[in-house]
């Protein structure tokens, strides 16, 4: 399949975000590689880094079960494939758990939140970047949605919480992206009007002691959109 036009057409047609990631697994990879180094050949893994839900965690996540979360945000296509695994069994994939994303705009903001003086913009009654999905057999969730932008004091991230089937949490934790990929971002149209980032990874609060651990791999281009890979681990 043409990788431009399965992004580009928001995945129409496929059934699912798994069949998505399958395919986008045999197109072709640019060199915005990083090694997800939480995982090892063998078999030895590290618990992911656990980090603060806030300030704009979801309200009502079981109302947002979502394979596409982009809703009405304009912004460079982003796939998001997760995998989760368990430090307690062997770092084997883990099945039947529940994963919250969220992040904001390409201009910062959040859904849910705003009319303050954290967040001018008044998005308080809509729902747009957040999601939950049931990871499958491989541990696997994926999400559609836009490359996020960012925030006074943040660096560019992508908030995750692992959940039991029942909802008890595992492990809250935050996604780090590349920089030479957020740099090229932002100097993109749409999202050149709002500048680049003004904190860097090494700056950050969250990432600045564990970023080796919340570093994506990204693969992709400004044309066709970017795929995010991650492996989460957690203890459970």
């Amino acid at each position: 399949m043409d990788r431009k036009k399965f992004i580009r057409s928001g995945i129409l047609g496929i059934a699912s975000l798994a069949t998505a990631a399958k395919l986008l697994e045999s197109c072709s990879k640019d060199d915005n590689n990083n090694t997800d180094i939480n995982a090892s050949d063998d078999g030895t893994c590290t618990v992911s880094p656990s980090e603060t839900k806030g300030p704009f965690p979801i309200k009502t996540p079981s109302q947002l079960v979502l394979e596409n979360i982009k809703s009405d945000r304009i912004g460079i296509a982003l796939l998001i494939n997760l995998t989760i695994e368990s430090k307690n069994n062997n770092c084997l994939p883990l099945a039947g758990v529940l994963v919250d994303v969220w992040h904001c705009d390409k201009d910062g903001n959040y859904s849910e939140y705003g009319g303050t003086t954290m967040q001018q913009t008044d998005y308080t009654s809509v729902h747009f970047l957040r999601g939950r999905q049931t990871t499958d057999s491989k541990g696997e969730a994926s999400f559609l949605s836009i490359f996020p932008g960012w925030y006074q004091g943040r660096a560019p991230h992508i908030h995750v919480e692992v959940l039991t089937s029942s909802g008890t949490s595992l492990l809250v934790t935050q996604i780090a992206f590349p920089e030479n990929v957020s740099s090229a971002v932002y100097s993109s149209t749409n999202y050149a009007s709002h500048g680049q980032a003004d904190t860097s990874n090494t700056k950050d609060n969250v990432f600045s002691d564990s970023l080796a651990n919340e570093l994506a791999t990204l693969t992709g281009n400004l044309t066709d959109g970017y795929t995010l890979s991650k492996t989460i681990i957690v203890s459970g």
